[in-house]
């Protein structure tokens, strides 16, 4: 695989992610338990956004297609979206939207911890902005994966039914293929095998401090996003999401 299609995909990778779980939380604005979480969750899916809009302005740059982040955004097929299939899954109840964001922030935030040490100057910049405001995210996931963990029989029943039921979707965080292994070799991309371990060390420490019982680390894993395989979960969110821009292409406020 030549480096700029590898680049291309790898861009996409991180575009994809954060706009599909933006997108997710934003199905909570008017629904959220407490006005003080409404606006919290309605911050970090608009920085999500915004840092789905510079991964993708980027991919659109080294494509050379012609296309620009809204077309990659708005005019892709499911099949062609390579967000990781944790973020596409249903909020459900507080607790399943927490433990799906924790999970994804911990991972989140390691990842562009490396990726401001990339070799690419452009990725170096988006992740170093971007590290600031997942900082954030993380500290506020954890905090409530603990509250709920650790609060009231109930509430810590069902954060470990959360846990449990999300858990199968992390592992495709670090299942490696051909474009993470270039990259990681070109010094533009992570080494997933060490954000792994760095992952694993701190759910577990994580999860035990809230009273959590982390599920099995050799737990059977769903993947396939990097191939475009993904949960019927997105299919329904992308005919949400681009439903006017498809129904009135090129049209502008």
């Amino acid at each position: 695989m030549k480096q700029n299609e590898a680049l291309f995909e790898y861009l996409l990778r991180l575009g994809d992610s954060g706009m599909i779980l933006g997108q997710r939380l934003c199905e909570l604005v008017g629904n959220a338990p407490a006005l003080e979480e409404e606006m919290a969750i309605g911050n970090v899916a608009l920085d999500l956004i915004g840092q789905a809009r510079s991964w993708l302005e980027y991919a659109a740059e080294v494509e050379g297609a012609g296309r620009t982040a809204d077309d990659l955004a708005f005019s892709r097929d499911e099949r062609a979206y390579r967000n990781l299939l944790i973020v596409e899954q249903d909020n459900g109840n507080f607790a399943d939207t927490m433990a799906r964001q924790y999970l994804f922030d911990l991972f989140h935030y390691h990842l562009l911890g490396v990726l401001t040490q990339s070799s690419d100057e452009r990725i170096v910049a988006i992740a170093a902005k971007g590290l600031k405001e997942v900082t954030y995210h993380l500290r506020r996931s954890s905090a409530w994966i603990k509250r709920l963990g650790d609060g009231t029989a109930e509430s810590h029943a069902k954060m470990q039914e959360a846990i449990d039921e999300i858990w199968t979707y992390s592992g495709e965080m670090f299942a490696a293929d051909e474009v993470d292994r270039l990259m990681a070799d070109l010094g533009i991309g992570a080494n997933l095998d060490t954000l792994r371990t760095q992952w694993q060390n701190d759910a577990q420490a994580l999860l035990a401090e809230a009273t959590l019982t982390c599920p099995p680390l050799d737990a059977y894993m769903q993947r396939g996003s990097k191939q475009g395989l993904h949960t019927e979960q997105l299919g329904l969110l992308l005919a949400e999401m681009q439903f006017l821009p498809r129904a009135y292409p090129g049209a502008s406020w």
